[in-house]
């Protein structure tokens, strides 16, 4: 925040100059603190490019997109007051660790060699508990002990921002104080206009926003200008248990709303906790079904009746919601070090909560929905090339949770609203717009929607065991295999999911995404028991295959390898589409091509990885992954100790991006930052996992 003066900035950097943190098992670019939807969405920038290495203290934390999150957190040791979180102009504590799992970000402090912190975010993942996983809320878990065995007079501090509420800084802000019938204390903020699915900069323009303590008689609360609240806890360790009257814009001295626990005489473990989350009863506008425009309600209001019952229930939950989260955590950790050791687990435990946190469970009990947007690239709704490298995470979690992110691209095809024959790249432009595209002008990638929906639709029926979910939507199916047979083995000049790479004709690794589809269809028809269908789609696949391997690969290289484009022989790219063969149990790739580019890839590796292809020396860590998961031992190892190393040492400082230059750890464009095909990590455990 711009507002504090510069002098404040000195005390800071002069601070971290003593002070040394360990990062386990990696200093990520951004740190995930609250990060369980497309809204709640907060980090830590770490990297060199802005970010201060990866200190909670002397940094503000920020929303995805950049903007930051005015939040705060400050202690009081014995009278002197020290800042543990953003920067609102105290001496800071030394950070001497930071870990993090696949739903926690764990930071350790030291306050001048009396007292240690163990500061956990938790963004609770619970799959298969949708009741759970609907609400949009996160923790700060706050452990205070003693480092010298002394008694120490102890009190915590946090608050967060008006700038929640809204990307537009100009709005103003309403802000209310209450406490729940189970002792939970809350201040609520929102914009005083709400604007229903609209967005500013990317954050939701409507929606109540809690941040929420323990009520107990340690606790003290206060709302107004931040230099005023923050140095009354500064001055006084309490706050005045008062609330400004003054409702304005976000930008006018910068309302804060803000918390204190006076934890007394501090000789043991003694902890705080507190909540932060998003409640909007409607979530998204959707227009998939007969009905028409219609507003979907968020999931969570079919188990509570309005915000404060949600949040009175998510906060006293941290016991089992945590017990469910380190399940997952310990579940992921042990399948990720048996697969293929700890810099496998250093990536995929980064890409959960990230992957996740682009949804949102929406609809009812009875009629749930996900929806995930594209974050940063586009915005678009359910983007089927963005669903389908992702996936993974998915069937490893819950195989049912693919259904619900398929279900409304279903649904709009199948009501005839879609006119085009071949299947559609997403439901809706802008987020949380789910509008459709009845006049099918959306983004045009054919056979790369029409091979990605066939593959998942059987990818899912595998996992859930499910066939009849084939047999429902059997007829959608063949119309999307006709189009795969007529342009899957000479694809026409288009684009695929790497649209930023451009268009090109007779792509080599797009073709083959469309036979392995014909031949997933083959599958589909036989378990339905449509016998002709089944029979004749294989032998077109067959056929597709072995007249792909004469075209698409440069025999005569050395190595050989398959090509970026049919007849550039000098040319390569990454061959993910490979994966899809693996995945299925297909078998309709010979053994000698998975052979080959295991042989290949190493020997045009760069600094951080393969690129994507001869055009740029920029990567996808989402299709190296995939492509890491169906090669040799070595190879697989080549690409994730590549990958693991970009992580630890890329100067990038925002979520995640999955776009990287392989020569330098740079990322080229700043439209590829906390996306959720990260789940794409999860491709090698979910071959693991078996159908």
């Amino acid at each position: 925040m711009t507002r504090f003066i510069l002098g404040l900035l000195v005390t800071v950097l002069v601070s971290f100059a003593g002070a040394t943190s360990v990062f386990s098992p990696a200093r990520p670019p951004a740190l995930p603190l609250a990060v369980k939807s497309p809204y709640l969405s907060t980090w830590l920038a770490a990297g060199s490019d802005g970010g201060n290495g990866g200190y909670l203290a002397g940094e503000w934390p920020t929303f995805w997109a950049g903007q930051i999150n005015g939040w705060a957190g400050m202690v009081r040791v014995d009278g002197t007051t020290y800042t543990w979180m953003g920067l609102p102009g105290t001496t800071t504590v030394n950070q001497t660790s930071y870990v993090y799992t696949s739903t926690r970000s764990i930071f350790t402090m030291n306050v001048a060699d009396k007292v240690q912190m163990n500061i956990t975010f938790l963004s609770p993942i619970t799959p298969n508990d949708l009741k759970r996983q609907s609400l949009i809320f996160s923790y700060v878990d706050v452990e205070i002990e003693s480092l010298d065995g002394a008694s120490h007079d102890v009190q915590v501090y946090a608050d967060i921002s008006a700038e929640w509420t809204s990307g537009d800084r100009t709005a103003t802000a309403t802000w209310d104080y209450g406490t729940t019938s189970n002792n939970v204390a809350y201040h609520k903020v929102s914009r005083q206009t709400q604007l229903a699915f609209s967005e500013t900069s990317d954050q939701a323009d409507w929606g109540e926003w809690f941040w929420a303590t323990d009520e107990n008689e340690s606790m003290t609360y206060q709302s107004g200008i931040d230099v005023d609240v923050r140095g009354a806890f500064s001055a006084n360790g309490t706050l005045g248990n008062s609330q400004d009257a003054n409702y304005r814009a976000i930008s006018t001295n910068w309302p804060v709303f803000a918390f204190s626990h006076d934890l007394g005489s501090v000789d043991s473990s003694v902890g705080v906790l507190f909540s932060i989350g998003l409640a909007q009863t409607d979530a998204m506008q959707y227009n998939g079904t007969d009905k028409g425009y219609a507003p979907l309600p968020s999931l969570w209001t079919s188990y509570f009746s309005d915000g404060v019952e949600a949040l009175d229930f998510f906060h006293n939950d941290y016991g089992t919601s945590s017990s469910l989260s380190t399940e997952l955590d310990d579940k992921i950790a042990a399948d990720s070090l048996a697969a293929a050791g700890q810099d496998y687990l250093t990536i995929t435990s980064l890409t959960v909560r990230q992957a996740f946190g682009a949804t949102q469970l929406c609809g009812t009990i009875a009629d749930p929905y996900l929806f995930m947007k594209e974050i940063s690239s586009d915005g678009n709704i359910n983007t089927v090339d963005v669903i389908f490298p992702a996936h993974p995470i998915f069937l490893y979690t819950n195989p049912e949770l693919l259904d619900l992110l398929l279900k409304p691209l279903y649904e709009f095809q199948e009501s005839g609203k879609y006119p085009n024959s071949y299947a559609m790249h997403d439901i809706g432009s802008n987020y949380p717009n789910a509008t459709g595209h009845a006049d099918g002008k959306d983004e045009a990638m054919p056979l790369e929607e029409c091979g990605n929906m066939v593959i998942m639709s059987l990818a899912y029926a595998q996992r859930a065991g499910n066939t009849s979910y084939l047999e429902a939507h059997y007829d959608m199916l063949n119309v999307w295999t006709s189009y795969l047979i007529e342009d899957a083995l000479y694809p026409s000049n288009q684009i695929s999911t790497d649209d930023f790479a451009g268009s090109l004709a007779n792509q080599t690794n797009l073709a083959l995404k469309g036979i392995i589809g014909i031949e997933a269809m083959a599958t589909i028809s036989k378990q339905t028991a449509h016998s002709s269908d089944a029979s004749n789609y294989t032998t077109i696949s067959h056929r597709y295959i072995r007249q792909w391997e004469k075209i698409g690969i440069a025999h005569n290289a050395h190595p050989a390898h398959a090509t970026l484009s049919y007849g550039a022989n000098n040319s390569h790219g990454l061959l993910y589409n490979l994966y899809a063969d693996r995945e299925l149990g297909l078998d309709l790739v010979p053994k000698s091509v998975y052979e080959m580019q295991s042989a290949f890839y190493p020997t045009v590796q760069n600094t951080y990885g393969v690129p994507l292809d001869t055009r740029h020396t920029y990567t996808k860590g989402d299709w190296e992954l995939f492509a890491a998961a169906v090669a040799s031992t070595s190879t697989r190892d080549m690409f994730i100790q590549l990958l693991a190393n970009w992580i630890n040492v890329t100067p990038t400082n925002r979520a995640l991006t999955d776009l990287y230059d392989t020569t330098t750890g740079n990322y080229p464009s700043i439209t590829f930052i906390a996306r959720p095909v990260v789940g794409g990590a999860f491709a090698l455990l979910l071959l693991n996992q078996g159908n």
